[in-house]
């Protein structure tokens, strides 16, 4: 193979995309194209600290159970988060949207801010993060008191 031929099989973009849970609570994060929407996933709860133990899709539009939706059931209908992020040919400024857990459902909206042409594959990393969010709040935030007769 030539250098040139096996220059082009190496290169992928990568994506610099912010994650916004609101205007106040956010990630900016780099991505490789090579990897997946999963790996987008996993990028995602890790930079919120939430728990991994729930389903979640990828939404290119503006429904997130359409047609044009990425799930990470393989029994499912829709297209399989198992898709790398270059084969769904996402554009700068493009807004999706991430959906996890679908009984609580966390909407986190996505802005494509970058994409660039890298040499080499980059780790997923967090470069900017503002804000805190609780996934599960304490026992001491939450309403309820054990001890209070409700019925």
């Amino acid at each position: 193979m030539s250098k040139k031929a096996n220059d082009k099989k190496n290169n992928s973009n990568a994506y610099k995309l912010k994650i916004f849970y609101d205007e106040d609570i956010y990630r900016v994060i780099e991505i490789n194209g090579k990897d997946t929407l999963d790996d987008l996933s996993n990028t995602i709860l890790n930079s919120f600290n939430f728990t991994h133990e729930h389903m979640y899709l990828f939404s290119m539009d503006d429904n997130p159970y359409g047609d044009n939706t990425y799930q990470l059931n393989p029994n499912s209908d829709k297209k399989s988060t198992n898709v790398s992020i270059d084969d769904i040919k996402l554009v700068e400024e493009q807004f999706f949207l991430y959906l996890y857990d679908f009984g609580d459902e966390w909407m986190f909206p996505i802005l494509v801010e970058k994409i660039s042409s890298e040499g080499k594959y980059i780790k997923p990393k967090v470069l900017e993060s503002k804000g805190e969010l609780k996934q599960y709040p304490d026992d001491e935030d939450e309403d309820y008191d054990e001890d209070e007769d409700y019925f």
